[in-house]
């Protein structure tokens, strides 16, 4: 089964989402009915939606897609994670189809959120019932990644978007070095999305994001890396089919025969998928 584990459903609101520019091609309604044809036309079977809101609804809004749409075999929902009931508002949302959780820490303007006491224990809970917690960092809050998963210990953990390197700039350091840091840790995996918006979107190329795939093949090896689309933003610089080529192209090249892992074993196993 081919997965895209990162994809996002929305109801367009300029309030919602004001980090989406007003008139771009992303500033309109994303439903399932679109999901599904942009999968199907990419040769994808399955996939797994991630909040886009940090507010309380988005979580039921995706569970809901999930349980009226087949090709949606997980959700990553969002919970207030500093919350002091956090154990028990996870125990109320219990779903199969709810996955893990994600908190966009790339907007905190915390420069240490992640040592932040009630976060840490937010992700402890996540951890504690067999959930999964995505990373949504920028390569400058990578340094503190490695204290936050000591002191959480077990659990499974995805990075998305390889910690989002500098790619339109050309920057390297410091996220080579930090995201070696992480690596060495052996229960998370690195979810290879999102890069075609990290670089230059209009003038991409597969040679300029293959440097930084490169790196994250060596660090996490094939069987921890995973493939997803970040669709419908990945429409700002690039089509559903290209993203997918992008890294078909990749696997071929450099470790053909992980394709079914990065393109779903490795979902399933960082997100213990069951349905």
């Amino acid at each position: 089964m081919r997965i895209d584990a990162h994809h996002h459903l929305w109801r367009y609101d300029p309030v919602a989402f004001g980090w989406i520019e007003p008139g771009c091609a992303i500033a309109r309604d994303f439903a399932p009915a679109d999901l599904t044809a942009a999968i199907r036309a990419g040769g994808i079977d399955a996939c797994i939606a991630v909040q886009a809101r940090q507010l309380p609804e988005e979580t039921d809004f995706l569970l809901r897609c999930a349980e009226t749409t087949p090709e949606i075999v997980g959700v990553v929902g969002w919970i207030d994670l500093r919350s002091p009931d956090v154990a028990a508002t996870i125990d109320e949302q219990a779903h199969p189809a709810l996955l893990g959780y994600r908190h966009v820490v790339q907007d905190e303007p915390d420069p240490r959120f992640l040592r932040q006491e009630a976060f840490v224990r937010g992700v402890a809970a996540v951890a504690a019932r067999g959930l999964t917690y995505d990373l949504l960092v920028t390569h400058e809050q990578l340094a503190d990644v490695p204290a936050l998963l000591d002191r959480i210990g077990d659990g499974r953990f995805v990075f998305d978007h390889a910690a989002k390197p500098a790619i339109a700039s050309g920057g390297w350091q410091p996220w080579a070095d930090r995201v070696s840091a992480v690596a060495a840790y052996p229960h998370i995996w690195c979810k290879i999305s999102g890069l075609v918006t990290e670089a230059d979107h209009r003038h991409w190329s597969a040679a300029q994001i293959e440097r930084y795939l490169d790196h994250v093949l060596t660090l996490f090896g094939p069987h921890r890396l995973i493939w997803g689309s970040d669709w419908p933003v990945c429409l700002l610089a690039a089509g559903y089919g290209d993203v997918v080529r992008l890294i078909e192209d990749f696997v071929a090249s450099r470790c053909p025969g992980a394709r079914d892992a990065v393109f779903g074993g490795n979902a399933i196993a960082a997100y213990a998928i069951q349905r």
